[in-house]
């Protein structure tokens, strides 16, 4: 990388004029402060600094480029972190350095990561965040209603928490009142690591199955093409997407014709508002606020899978920031959108938005009385969209909903 050191390795030496405690904020900017009215230094800085680039005031913002600088630390408290990480995607913007700094950091994750620490990484944090398993829950039950007394199952899966979702729901079939359905998984691998991480799993759940009693078949498919994808006779399908929606996922949906669709994505906006540099740096940064004050909140203060956590944000505030909407790499799925926004295209593909039954709902707020206070379910508006909403403290930061092909 052409990034200078300085800036892409932040350190501590908080002067006496510049001390966090001593720097203010309005009011308004406690939504993306992640709530309370307590001034944070990291915010103020952050959004100037953004202001100065995107009026291309550059001495103001090699000021405050130097001024993060000084205060960042990754290893520090959330404000000295989420200065440190988007410090580093405003030095990497202001230097066109972002495509190569990305493939950087994502070449380095991959190197670092093995399929057992990513699996052991998943599984953690959904042992202490219900941030993935409020959907799991949410959509296999969408899915298990949606398929009651088939015999044949097949479910389109294009997620990326490793098939972390399907025990569950293999259980759940073990234990239905008539004969056990035969089910069929069709996993999307699109990219390298993806498929090189099915060789691992389809074994485990292949034997999970097996020990269930449910007759079960996995195959794995590089993309949602017709030549891909195989639709027998007599099978009730289901699509199932977490974190992966897109338009062409949207009008692949439309041949399959599945008996339902189940989508999960997080609560942000990283795609129509990219044209505006500071409004999407905004939405940039509360997001990631939000979700930094719930990982320090969640973790251990000394916790490995904290910080690996916090680098894969890293890597998505930099791509969405310094990577001007460009693809960095082949299959890059950044595209994140409010649900009210997929609602919308969703109906316009001939989708109907189906709400979650009373029983599902109830699951779901069983799941979060599990975990530590904070976390509550909020539902959507009826003439806003459809689907239910997890929210940290107040604020959406995941979206559930389902969906069936218009009549």
């Amino acid at each position: 990388m052409d990034a200078n050191p300085k800036f892409l390795n932040p350190r501590i030496n908080i002067n006496g004029d510049m001390h966090p405690s001593t720097t203010t904020t309005s009011s308004s900017d406690s939504a993306a402060e992640g709530g309370g009215g307590e001034a944070k230094w990291a915010a103020k800085l952050l959004r100037e600094c953004a202001a100065a680039m995107s009026e291309k005031d550059s001495g103001k913002m090699h000021h405050l480029l130097w001024m993060l600088n000084e205060l960042a630390s990754p290893y520090g408290d959330p404000e000295q972190k989420i200065a440190a990480y988007f410090l580093q995607a405003l030095f990497c913007k202001a230097t066109d350095s972002g495509r190569r700094c990305y493939n950087t950091l994502a070449s380095v994750a991959e190197r670092s990561h093995s399929f057992n620490s990513s699996r052991k990484l998943i599984l953690k944090f959904q042992e202490v965040s219900p941030w993935t398993t409020f959907g799991h829950v949410a959509s296999n039950g969408a899915t298990l209603e949606a398929f009651e007394g088939e015999p044949n199952l097949h479910i389109i899966d294009i997620s990326t928490t490793l098939c972390t979702q399907w025990p569950t729901l293999l259980e759940a079939l073990a234990t239905r009142t008539d004969d056990t359905p035969r089910l069929r998984l069709t996993v999307v691998a699109a990219t390298a690591a993806s498929k090189s991480a099915m060789k691992e799993i389809t074994p485990r759940i292949e034997k999970f199955s097996r020990l269930m009693g449910v007759p079960f078949e996995l195959t794995v498919v590089a993309d949602l093409s017709r030549d891909a994808l195989t639709i027998r006779e007599g099978e009730a399908v289901a699509v199932n997407c977490v974190g992966a929606l897109s338009p062409n996922f949207i009008e692949t949906m439309k041949w399959v014709n599945p008996k339902v669709v189940t989508v999960v994505e997080e609560e942000a906006d990283f795609s129509s508002n990219r044209r505006d540099f500071v409004e999407c740096f905004e939405e940039c940064l509360r997001f990631h606020t939000v979700y930094f004050n719930m990982l320090e909140e969640s973790f251990a203060a000394t916790s490995n899978e904290k910080l690996m956590l916090e680098r894969e944000c890293l890597r998505s505030i930099v791509r969405v920031l310094a990577c001007d909407g460009e693809k960095v790499e082949e299959h890059d799925s950044e595209r994140r959108e409010r649900g009210r926004q997929w609602s919308e295209r969703l109906r316009e593909a001939g989708f109907s938005a189906v709400a979650h039954s009373e029983d599902v709902v109830d699951d779901v707020r069983a799941l979060l009385k599990r975990y530590r206070a904070g976390w509550s379910l909020v539902a959507a508006a009826e003439d806003d969209q459809t689907g239910i909403f997890l929210a940290w403290k107040e604020e959406p930061v995941v979206w559930a909903s389902v969906w069936k092909p218009s009549k």
